[in-house]
């Protein structure tokens, strides 16, 4: 291949956007980046690059780092959650942008329900700003985008409750594209409630015990809905490298990546990087 300035250019954005700046340094670098229109030139190149091979149909992703952003920028935590719902309204138009069909977003889990009444209750109001304006935005219909939550939604507010299931309602007919709001959600409780179900279905005779098998556990669990309940890839952020408990039966071939990158300062350029990492992968399932 010939080398020229072009791929100069993008050898040195790349060996940039990879350094470990501390928080500052990454704005600094950012808005220099963005002046000189060299961001947008290195993201368009990016998307043509991952566009070019197959995309991962099931992206899961833990949404982690918003108190922490908003501890380093002197803020309060509640400012820290609002950039944070801010941005997963982004994220929802980059995922349509690169095509992927299937999304879990774990939102809040149900070790989080244990946090303090105000912050919780600021949660839950900037996620029912969100949700009311997912049920009204138009793209939502024109994508065939079906909307679900997973989780223990009757331990949120009524509002909540009722806002999810107006959108789970308007969206039950497509099939085209898939978003999962994991709220109020655990996954050893899933597997519980899953082992619960069956038990039951075991002692009413509608199943028996030597018949019970994954595709058994997998129709009880709370994907059974999506063509592939399976993430391909599970992106944390934050640095954190844990699961948390996160789609704990779903998960277990899917590709990992941890960004060293907190919530609210997530860009679509960290999402093509993860799947241009995900696309380099050999995915062999333990053959």
């Amino acid at each position: 291949m010939k080398y020229t300035a072009a791929h100069s250019t993008v050898y040195h954005i790349e060996m940039v956007l990879s350094e470990e700046f501390d928080r500052g340094g990454r704005a600094v670098v950012d808005t220099l980046l963005h002046a000189s229109r060299i961001y947008s030139y290195y993201e368009r190149r990016l998307e043509n690059e991952i566009l070019s091979h197959p995309l991962p149909n099931h992206v899961a992703i833990i949404l982690d780092g918003n108190r922490r952003w908003a501890r380093y920028h002197f803020l309060d935590t509640g400012r820290g959650h609002a950039y944070g719902a801010d941005r997963a309204e982004d994220l929802l138009n980059w995922i349509h942008d690169i095509g992927v069909r299937i999304t879990t977003l774990y939102i809040l889990s149900n070790e989080n329900l244990e946090r303090n009444d105000s912050e919780l209750e600021n949660i839950y109001k900037l996620l029912e700003v969100k949700l009311n304006r997912l049920y009204k935005d138009e793209r939502v219909h024109k994508r065939q985008m079906k909307i679900k939550a997973i989780g223990d939604k009757h331990k949120l507010p009524r509002s909540l409750q009722e806002i999810l299931g107006k959108l789970e309602e308007a969206t039950a007919e497509y099939e085209k594209m898939f978003l999962n709001i994991a709220v109020a959600y655990g996954g050893q409780k899933e597997l519980v409630d899953a082992v619960k179900k069956i038990a039951s279905m075991a002692a009413n005779n509608e199943i028996k015990i030597e018949d019970i098998n994954e595709k058994t556990i997998e129709a009880c669990l709370s994907t059974p809905h999506l063509p592939q309940a399976s993430p391909d890839l599970i992106l944390r952020t934050s640095g954190e490298k844990r699961l948390s408990g996160f789609l704990i039966w779903q998960s277990a071939y899917s590709e990992l990546m941890f960004m060293d990158v907190f919530w609210p300062e997530f860009r679509k350029i960290d999402l093509m990087r993860a799947i241009r990492t995900y696309q380099h992968r050999v995915r062999r399932y333990g053959k």
